[in-house]
């Protein structure tokens, strides 16, 4: 058996001496406990020396990829395919496969294999003859440099790392520019407060304060390079009647370097964001043209690089940087957010309230396939991003213009709709209910009052009489409970006959109501006469 054993100085290729003890797996590493024991085991058969460390850098990168590179396939082709009825034993799997499937030749992989290695390596020094120690350690400190180096730039253009670092700095910038110019604005107020109502511009006011100074300059200092002529005037009247306190030379001294710090920061702040559009433009020119530089830079930020970027769907690219918002209506099951950080896009930003949901949801699924073109594209163009936006700038007109056409028919004619016509009761107005003077005078109101009250006392008199009647009855019934059996039919006989006596009663009683109601509208149409004689 061969084994391939690779190092940082060249390949090597050992012949196992003693196969049986490849056996015993747990047992091994005692055989390569001192140099003369792993003598014994294995035998070094071939040694191919890397001329440099670039050679050397392109031989470990096709290892870690699993390929092979051109110094391991000419070991392979001189060594070991003279013995290719041997089997070869490697480290890595798919390298064995690729070196099966090109060269033909028979691998092994095992846990027992794995231990070999570890043993070759421990005794390499004694075991690989001619390479002093020195020059190993050397090699690998070099090698390990160079591939460190090679994975940080993989791509010059694609460091995407420059990117995430600059948006933070402006982001930092900006706030520390916020926080200087409001200290500037109110430390400065108590010497001139009506300097900073006349100046808006805060790198103008800044510039302004350190080239007047104290407000007495004002007059005789000349502020047309900074300000409008207009302005200027403004200042120099509001510096006469002024209302600020007193204020030493050495407090104006410290307002005015405070003054510099802020305009130096404001220049570095507009090289920085000219970089950042420079290196947005290398990086992701498609990601760039769609939502802009500095959308984009903070795109790629929050997601960590590009290549991470480009990982994510459109739904979460829609949604990035709204993360609190989108678990908090998860959790209280409400409506979830329709843009995180490309709501500071300007396609979002020109639209409408009601379709911006719309547009940020097209504008995220074609800047997702922009940022996959930018990160594992070949191309460095932006053809691809200047005609998805001209589809998304053509479709918000679309919805701007309101332009709904119709499904059936031949789907060119804009669909009509009807003009609105307002359609209500028309009211008249009453003009009765203004009049306060009653129809009828008071006097007849109370006669009517007064017949309506002997109507109803005529009517409630038969029903006493009809009540006496009814306890005159169960009176009688109850004496002729007490009587003697024999008499009782008798009895019977006359409370019947008492009983008719109430039902013929009620029959006049029905008459006298039936006469009221006659009485009654022989008066109201007298009431109606008497009316109309008037």
């Amino acid at each position: 058996m061969l084994v391939l054993f690779e190092t940082a100085a060249g390949y090597a290729i050992f012949k196992v001496l003693d196969e049986s003890k490849l056996q015993q797996v747990d047992s091994l590493y005692k055989e390569f406990e001192t140099p003369e024991k792993a003598n014994k085991i294995v035998k070094l058969k071939h040694f191919e020396k890397f001329q440099d460390t670039t050679e050397a850098l392109a031989a470990a990168t096709a290892l870690t990829e699993g390929k092979i590179g051109k110094s391991l396939k000419k070991v392979l082709k001189k060594v070991v395919a003279k013995e290719a009825h041997e089997q070869l034993a490697i480290s890595d799997l798919k390298l064995g496969g690729v070196i099966k499937e090109k060269l033909d030749l028979a691998c092994v992989h095992s846990p027992a294999v794995a231990e070999l290695m570890r043993g070759i390596r421990t005794q390499m020094e004694s075991l690989i003859t001619g390479l002093p120690p020195r020059e190993i350690s050397a090699m690998s400190l070099g090698l390990a440099h160079s591939l460190s180096r090679y994975k940080l730039k993989f791509s010059p253009d694609k460091v995407d790392t420059m990117i995430v670092q600059a948006i933070s700095l402006l982001d930092d910038l900006d706030k520390e520019l916020n926080n200087y110019i409001m200290r500037c604005r109110e430390w400065y107020g108590w010497h001139f407060p009506e300097l900073g109502k006349v100046i808006t511009d805060n790198l103008a006011y800044c510039k302004a304060v350190r080239k007047i100074g104290d407000r007495t300059n004002v007059a005789g200092s000349d502020l047309s390079d900074l300000l409008p002529e207009e302005i200027e005037a403004e200042v120099k009247l509001a510096a006469e009647i002024s209302m600020g306190t007193e204020v030493s030379e050495q407090d104006i001294g410290n307002i005015k370097h405070l003054c510099d710090q802020v305009i130096e920061i404001s220049d570095y702040r507009t090289q920085l964001y000219d970089y950042l559009k420079n290196r947005m433009m290398a990086i992701a020119p498609n990601l760039t043209v769609m939502v802009g530089e500095l959308v984009g830079a903070r795109l790629i930020s929050h997601a960590g690089s590009l290549l991470n970027l480009a990982k994510h769907p459109a739904s979460t690219v829609q949604i990035l940087g709204a993360e609190k918002a989108l678990f908090r209506a998860l959790k209280t099951r409400k409506d979830t957010p329709k843009y995180g950080l490309i709501y500071h896009a300007s396609l979002v930003g020109q639209t409408t309230a009601k379709n911006k949901g719309k547009i940020s949801r097209m504008l995220a699924a074609k800047a997702a396939l922009a940022i996959r073109y930018d990160a594992l594209g070949e191309d460095t163009n932006a053809e691809m991003g200047v005609e998805n936006r001209a589809k998304l700038e053509a479709r918000l007109r679309q919805l701007e213009e309101k332009g709904i056409r119709r499904i059936s028919g031949t789907g060119k004619a804009m669909a009509k709709a009807d003009k609105y016509q307002h359609k209500s009761e028309v009211k008249i107005y009453d003009p009765s209910g203004d009049s306060t003077i009653p129809s009828t005078s008071k006097k007849r109101k109370f006669e009517e009052v007064e017949e309506e009250e002997e109507e109803a006392e005529e009517v409630a008199t038969p029903v006493v009489k009809s009540k006496k009647a009814k306890k005159e009855a169960v009176t009688e019934v109850e004496e002729a409970a007490a009587e003697e059996t024999p008499k009782k039919k008798k009895k019977k006989k006359k409370v019947e006959a008492e009983a008719e006596e109430p039902e013929e009663e009620a029959v006049p009683e029905v008459a006298v109501t039936e006469s009221t109601e006659k009485k009654k509208k022989k008066k109201k149409k007298k009431v109606k006469e008497e009316e109309d004689d008037e």
